[in-house]
């Protein structure tokens, strides 16, 4: 009971700081909010969130970088690719062996695998407290793909060097050509993994759903389960799990293409990730306010762990952590984005230049958040022999404070640093969206001539089918004439199709209060009134994309 009562005071928690982070009236981003939460149930409530490391990364860690894997846009991970393999393998490398030198020289007390293990853990990035920051300040898309694509990489890739730095600390011992030889088993293994995982069971599913019928039920559970069985099943063959859940993420965005679930699994199914997402980030930053008084309570502890007998020794790591942090990264966005731009072909009278304002908006958006907190979590409590594993609590300490900082520092720089931001010039989607209607509505009309004329052949009201048949295709036509417009016209028609989804939005909604109104008064029934609102809920969700 203790156990249950724990996830659910958790998850009541992420619920209420999330109106919290709505009602207030400056833009504070929500996992600060749930950070705050979290420390104020741990000193009202006296509540203390035990748990395994390595159970802690099982839990949150496969799911989380599987569905970024999964809905990450492709094509726009692959325009930046350069750029985001420069920051999420180059950034982080550097990161883990300068600030590890760092930190170590800064505390000899930490041993140098230790303070690698840290700098390990504060090199992920996590797009979704950015998100979160910039939700009164849109973040440009482009440079919001980035930073996801970033994020993606670098999870994976730091939570790699972690897993080298804690095996140095346990044995005593570190190869570099052993560990050469290792990372590239465990990257192109647990890769592999992943892949393989993914298209065998999404190739079963399709096979058992094309001969014995789809259960919408099932195939969202399916989806559940690739992420933990891919991590896993890496594991098991020590290679690394946090990429083949990436790796499993990636795939099955390419599987469901060629392999199509029904339309009402996807939207379920959709639904219920979203709520995976929601729930999982969020009870990461709730137990890291939930930490935050013990923590706190023992700094004078902690602090004699550094070799001083001052707390505000600990700030002063701290400071020098955070700013040794934002010059890596700032170097780093300006030097990569000069590459990218000396690679691209100048065609251009006028190029693209990179403004300082632009470096510090990528710079103050590598935030750190769920992915770190969970990595410094799973330090070993013990060493082989059983002896306690050296510096544990100073480096959660500083990986917390890193967290904290980032996210009030972002929350401070980044609406200043975003708001008339611009960024390179890019090709509009629109004639993409349009082509693509229009051979969607082409592929319809000629479906349903061939499907009315099989429906209606031989019988002696074909006329009916007919005019069925060519009242639907005369709105497929509607759209293929209006999506065939340019220039002036183009813009028009746009404008129209705008005044006519509020017009629509506007009319459902009126729809949805009568079904109340008469539901309510018992004219219809309750069965009816739902298979209704679910209509119009569909519709509006459809004009609201």
């Amino acid at each position: 009971m203790e156990i249950v009562s724990i996830v659910l005071i958790l998850l009541l928690a992420v619920v209420v700081s999330s109106a919290v982070s709505r009602m207030l009236p400056v833009a504070i981003p929500t996992p600060l909010v749930q950070i705050a939460l979290g420390a104020l149930i741990g000193l009202v409530a006296h509540l203390r969130v035990e748990f395994d490391p390595e159970l802690f990364l099982l839990l949150f860690l496969p799911p989380l970088l599987f569905l970024d894997g999964w809905r990450i846009p492709k094509d726009e991970l692959f325009k930046d690719l350069s750029t985001v393999v420069e920051l999420a393998l180059g950034l982080v490398l550097l990161t883990v062996i300068g600030m590890g030198f760092l930190i170590h020289w800064m505390i000899p007390a930490m041993p140098m695998a230790v303070a690698f293990a840290l700098a390990a853990v504060i090199s992920p990035t996590d797009p979704i407290a950015v998100s979160a920051i910039a939700a009164r300040v849109p973040i440009p898309r482009r440079m919001m793909h980035i930073l996801e694509g970033e994020s993606l990489l670098n999870d994976a890739s730091g939570l790699v060097c972690l897993r080298f730095a804690i095996a140095a600390a346990l044995t005593g011992s570190f190869s570099v050509s052993g560990a050469a030889a290792s990372f590239l088993w465990m990257a192109g293994a647990g890769i592999g993994v992943g892949v393989v995982v993914t298209l065998v069971v999404t190739r079963a599913k399709a096979w058992v759903s094309k001969r014995f019928g789809e259960e919408t039920g099932s195939q969202i559970l399916i989806s559940l389960l690739i992420p933990f069985g891919s991590y896993l099943m890496a594991e098991h063959i020590h290679s690394s799990g946090i990429l083949a859940a990436v790796a499993a993420g990636v795939t099955m965005s390419f599987a469901e293409i060629s392999r199509q679930a029904l339309p009402v699994t996807r939207m379920r199914r959709n639904s219920v990730w979203d709520t995976i997402q929601f729930a999982a980030n969020g009870i990461i930053f709730v137990i890291l306010g939930e930490q935050l008084p013990e923590i706190l309570s023992g700094l004078d502890k902690t602090v004699q762990l550094t070799g001083h007998t001052n707390p505000w020794w600990l700030a002063l790591y701290v400071a020098a952590i955070m700013s040794a942090l934002a010059v890596l990264r700032f170097s780093w966005v300006w030097v990569s984005l000069r590459i990218t731009l000396l690679r691209r072909p100048r065609t251009a009278s006028t190029p693209f230049q990179p403004a300082w304002r632009l470096v510090a908006a990528m710079s103050f958006a590598g935030v750190r958040g769920a992915v770190t907190l969970a990595g410094v979590l799973t330090l070993p409590l013990v060493m082989i022999d059983g002896t306690p594993f050296p510096g544990r609590e100073l480096a959660i300490f500083l990986a917390t404070a890193v967290i904290l900082l980032s996210l009030v520092m972002a929350s401070l720089a980044l609406p200043l640093l975003l708001r008339g931001l611009t960024m390179p010039a890019e090709a509009s989607h629109q004639a993409e969206e349009d082509r693509a209607r229009v051979a969607a509505a082409e592929a319809a009309i000629q479906v349903i001539e061939r499907v009315q004329h099989g429906l209606g052949e031989g019988r002696s009201d074909a006329d009916v089918y007919a005019a069925a048949g060519a009242r639907i295709m005369e709105v497929y036509r509607e759209r293929i004439e209006s999506r065939g417009l340019d220039g002036q016209a183009a813009q028009a028609n746009r404008r129209t199709d705008r005044i006519e989804r509020d017009l629509r939005l506007a009319a459902i909604g009126a729809e949805r209060d009568e079904i109340f109104r008469i539901a309510k008064e018992r004219q219809i029934g309750s069965e009816t009134a739902n298979k209704l609102v679910r209509e119009l809920d569909l519709l509006e969700v459809r004009y609201k994309q």
